[in-house]
């Protein structure tokens, strides 16, 4: 079989004081914390789109990639793609990876010939995941770069079009349980609207309801046990996405009967443009039993868009990490690199060198959370916080046995004295964060 990424080798953990950049400082795959190795604790997967599709090029020019696995026939091109996907996995040592159905074929001129595709392409996949023993984190139909789906999918005002999107689903679907995949990823790229001015939104929410429910009922038809995944973004490409942001997306799963079989799959850069922090989304998630995997990323705070860069913050990263492990872990989710190297990174390596850095930030995030946590340091300040819920009035209170002139009450025989100003103690929590990041 042909090597594609020639001169490297499978990446190791070399440690914090080595020189070698094609080496992991931080990501250790079989060190256990907490009883869990690190692999399991964090299931990195690789993005088929970003590291085989994405070619550099933005709007402003064309690209700055050549792959050496492109052809001029696109079906041979699929094939060797897969390939060099498999040998990338293996040697960035991922054990998953998740793609659209475009990422990896052709799309062709119809929906036989789209089907006919996707299955040779599958059964390739599947004879490679056997070989090297990568599993399926999630897959999803891609439906949003075609133009007929320039006015949306399951939002589509033209039947038609809302159809060939379930022609897509079902084909998705069907290799998604021969892949053994362990969730299905809905991203709902152009599900929203530009103007209400020509819109029916009502009417649009319960199309994309029922396409959903739809799809939920057929994969459960064939096998498929996993979770189903709402991938929530505020905009871009439309101006309003109807799944805005985490709670927008419960809400509307919840509103439809549709949360017993639907999750989040939540992105560090969709959560940024929707104004809150990636923390605040996982949270919500977490909060509602809604957290189904991860897309890590980051975007840059100067861009209003979507910039898809590899994790570096470490920050952000160990409060991603603290939700995860309070949660219990991901389970079925993963940690997905939805990330693409920058238009001027075109050296081979540098897809390997991306990954490094995102395996470790997240590593040595998932090692400080834990010490934080086991420390309890900062649950005892927070507990301390909302103590005054915990017994007496405040406890009667979350009980729900005051009413509200109980509460009149409790307020009028405190007499003209304030409650008493507590502090947040929010400058001391940094300074307790920067010692665990620093000091040791």
């Amino acid at each position: 079989m042909t090597e594609y990424f020639k001169r490297i080798g499978k990446i190791a953990y070399e440690g914090p004081k080595s020189d070698n950049p094609l080496s992991f400082k931080f990501y250790d795959a079989e060190k256990k914390i907490g009883g869990k190795t690190m692999a399991d604790h964090l299931r990195f997967a690789v993005a088929y789109w970003h590291s085989f599709c994405g070619n550099g090029s933005d709007p402003f020019g064309s690209p700055t990639q050549i792959f050496p696995w492109d052809d001029q026939d696109p079906m041979t091109a699929a094939k060797k793609k897969a390939d060099a996907a498999f040998e990338f996995f293996t040697k960035i040592g991922a054990g998953f990876y998740c793609f659209h159905d475009i990422d990896a074929v052709p799309e062709g001129n119809s929906v036989a010939e789209y089907e006919k595709n996707l299955s040779l392409i599958a059964g390739i996949l599947k004879e490679r995941q056997d070989d090297t023993g990568v599993k399926l984190l999630w897959n999803t139909a891609n439906m949003f770069s075609n133009p007929r789906y320039m006015n949306g999918a399951a939002t589509n005002p033209d039947f038609s079009v809302l159809a060939r999107a379930g022609s897509q689903v079902k084909a998705c679907l069907d290799v998604n349980v021969m892949l053994g995949g362990q969730n299905y990823v809905f991203w709902g790229g152009r599900e929203g609207y530009m103007t209400l001015l020509n819109t029916r939104m009502k009417r649009e929410l319960d199309h994309l309801a029922q396409f959903l429910t739809m799809a939920r009922d057929y994969g459960r038809s064939i096998g498929f046990t996993g979770s189903f995944l709402i991938e929530p973004k505020p905009m871009e490409p439309t101006k309003h996405q109807y799944d805005f942001d985490a709670a927008t997306a419960i809400g509307f799963l919840r509103n439809y009967g549709l949360d017993k079989d639907f999750k989040c799959n939540i992105e560090n850069n969709h959560a940024t443009l929707a104004g809150h922090s990636f923390a605040h989304d996982l949270q919500v998630c977490a909060d509602a039993d809604m957290l189904g995997s991860i897309d890590a990323n980051e975007g840059d705070a100067q861009n209003g868009w979507d910039t898809d860069e590899f994790p570096t913050n470490v920050y952000d990263s160990l409060e991603a990490m603290l939700v995860v492990l309070r949660m219990g872990g991901l389970k079925s989710g993963g940690l997905n690199f939805d990330a693409k190297l920058r238009r001027n990174s075109t050296d081979q390596e540098d897809l390997f060198l991306a990954h490094i850095g995102g395996m470790d930030t997240f590593a040595l995030a998932l090692g400080i959370a834990y010490d934080i946590i086991r420390d309890g340091k900062l649950d005892a300040m927070v507990s301390k916080r909302y103590s005054s819920f915990d017994n007496g009035k405040g406890a009667e209170f979350e009980d729900g046995k005051l009413t509200l002139t109980d509460l009149r009450n409790i307020a009028a025989a405190q007499g003209e004295r304030e409650p008493d100003r507590i502090s947040g103690k929010q400058e001391m929590i940094k300074n307790l964060i920067n010692q665990y990041i620093f000091g040791s």
